[in-house]
């Protein structure tokens, strides 16, 4: 059986060639759970910007182009495929914000709270601070915004075209919102222990 015919096979290959190479690298000879919590907190923070990507510059072209054809219109990506990919986009928002949470309070080796350093702009938690609110703001944007008004975009729950008409506007404008944010969100993410570009 191939493990690449399923998901889940796919990524249980994944984690095993991730602990081939510990072991052909040499681990430290303890757990690291700082780099534990960051590796899963990029692995999900992937898939929920890279999501938020494909519906900015994939999705919501297509259905706009599907529109203005005719027939099929956007029903086979809004019965089919938005669903699926919304479930993913919220569920990978929340591990991210959770796992960057867990990152923070396992790197940070003082007394008190990680968490609390980052959020609170302390010396040497600053850049991944502002990471950490720019993250935290798209995690609301996500549940707050997003979801509820594709759930009506979407004919999940029941709306007039009014309705419908604002959702469309409040979702496209948290979405792209989120687009945007994502360019710093990463940068502080990134520099905070590679520094920054310039």
């Amino acid at each position: 059986m191939n493990p690449l015919a399923s998901r889940i096979g796919t990524l249980i290959v994944g984690f095993v060639l991730a602990a081939i190479a510990i072991f052909i690298l040499g681990p430290a000879g303890q757990f690291n759970p700082w780099e534990f919590w960051v590796w899963i907190h990029v692995i999900v923070g992937i898939a929920w910007v890279g999501l938020l990507y494909y519906f900015n510059f994939i999705q919501v072209p297509a259905v706009l182009q599907a529109v203005s054809d005719g027939d099929p219109g956007p029903a086979a990506i809004n019965k089919y495929i938005a669903p699926r990919a919304l479930f993913w986009f919220r569920y990978a928002a929340i591990l991210t914000w959770f796992t960057g949470a867990a990152a923070l309070e396992a790197m940070h080796t003082a007394d008190g709270s990680g968490f609390v350093a980052a959020f609170t702009f302390q010396e040497g938690y600053r850049i991944i601070g502002m990471g950490a609110w720019l993250g935290t703001i798209m995690l609301f944007n996500v549940w707050v915004l997003i979801w509820p008004n594709q759930k009506k975009i979407l004919g999940l729950v029941q709306s007039s075209r009014e309705e419908i008409a604002r959702a469309k506007t409040i979702a496209l404008m948290a979405s792209r919102t989120n687009t945007a944010l994502s360019i710093p969100m990463l940068l502080g993410m990134t520099a905070h222990m590679h520094g920054l570009p310039i």
